[in-house]
């Protein structure tokens, strides 16, 4: 698939057919989050796969009740090691550059599921401590966006976009 063809049709999915992911696409998926650029390149990304139900039902009441979190068979819990960052960026690191990492590794992911046939949510709208009390992760490893992966269930329009004109500033803010 073409960069920008994936750019464009890539869409929030958030109904699920019942087919499987295979452990190899997931392996591509996750070769393409740490591909993904970073402060330093420390890498300071953790994922946590999540295929048992009970675990998903439990992130998807973490997430506020998005319960379409369970239809999906595979969901990766994105999160940063801020403690690896903050070796080399003190506070930054932790604070800004470990998230900036988990972010570019995300979208990573997002467009590699969409590639290989995959429909894909970012939800970040989560109990950041519910979330990371279900996943068991350690004091210096922030949950920062769920990711539920499956073969889509709908086929949602394109969201409306703002014009460049209004976004785009050249050498400052007017």
């Amino acid at each position: 698939m073409e960069l920008f063809e994936a750019i464009r049709g890539r869409r929030s999915i958030r109904s699920y057919r019942p087919d499987g992911v295979s452990e190899r696409d997931i392996e591509k998926i996750l070769e393409a989050a740490v591909l993904a650029p970073s402060a330093g390149n420390l890498q300071s990304w953790e994922f946590v796969i999540v295929t048992e139900h009970i675990t998903k039902m439990a992130l998807a009441e973490a997430a506020h009740g998005q319960d379409f979190i369970t239809e999906a068979p595979v969901v990766i819990v994105v999160c940063a090691n801020k403690g690896r960052s903050a070796k080399r960026y003190r506070e930054r690191g932790a604070n800004l550059y470990s998230i900036q990492d988990t972010a570019a590794a995300t979208q990573n992911i997002l467009l590699a599921a969409y590639a290989l046939g995959y429909g894909t949510c970012w939800i970040g709208a989560f109990d950041e401590t519910r979330a990371a009390q279900i996943i068991r992760a350690p004091p210096e490893i922030r949950p920062v966006a769920i990711v539920p992966i499956g073969v889509p269930a709908e086929s949602p329009n394109p969201p409306p976009r703002i014009d460049l004109n209004k976004v785009v500033h050249y050498e400052r803010f007017k």
